[in-house]
């Protein structure tokens, strides 16, 4: 089976990814390559940011690999967090101070429309190929649910009773931006098989 790197350090977006993958590739990640660095994202973009970390991994380590950069877009607060969602409390990249902001920013506002967008770069032999998956919802005024990462406890998907906290991994992945954007990969890799 052919290998792939999943360039990320986060252990909940590579078990979900390795679950979709599996039986197709084997997906590696950062730390099996042996990359300890952070990888750079200093873009203004999901796209741009995506790219920059498929492109180091291919340019320092040589391996084919996929990066994903993921933005949570929220119409009332003009797309933020948008880039900005893992650090949008601080550097600490701590899920419960972003979620606590996002909640503290839209007290008093009506429209709670959001939108979370993955982009993924898959960087296969040097040639460059993005993907896009979205998934359309709104905030809640508070968490629920234990399951998932991030902003799951807040969101819930347009036509769905229960925020991504509350779903299953295999129904996340069923509905999600990342889960839609793997399928979209998922094509591109079968013809590299």
């Amino acid at each position: 089976m052919k290998k792939i790197c999943f360039a990320t350090n986060n252990i909940n977006k590579l078990k979900e990814i390795q679950q979709q993958l599996e039986g197709l590739y084997q997906v590696v990640s950062l730390k099996e390559i042996n990359c300890e660095e952070e990888l750079p994202e200093t873009q203004e973009t999901l796209e741009g940011n995506s790219l920059q970390k498929a492109q180091y991994v291919w340019d320092n380590y040589g391996v084919s690999c996929f990066a994903d950069d993921t933005g949570l877009e929220i119409n009332a607060l003009n797309g933020e967090p948008g880039v900005y969602s893992a650090r949008y409390a601080g550097p600490q990249r701590d899920s419960d101070n972003n979620m606590d902001l996002v909640l503290k920013n839209l007290e008093g506002k009506n429209d709670r429309s959001a939108r979370f967008r993955t982009v993924i770069t898959l960087l296969w032999e040097g040639n460059v190929e993005q993907v896009e998956g979205i998934a359309e919802g709104d905030i809640i005024t508070e968490r629920t649910g234990d399951e998932g990462f991030g902003y799951d406890p807040i969101f819930k998907s347009k036509g769905h009773e229960r925020t991504f906290a509350q779903l299953s991994s295999k129904e996340k992945n069923e509905i999600s931006h990342r889960g839609k954007a793997v399928v979209k990969l998922i094509e591109l890799l079968k013809d590299k098989v």
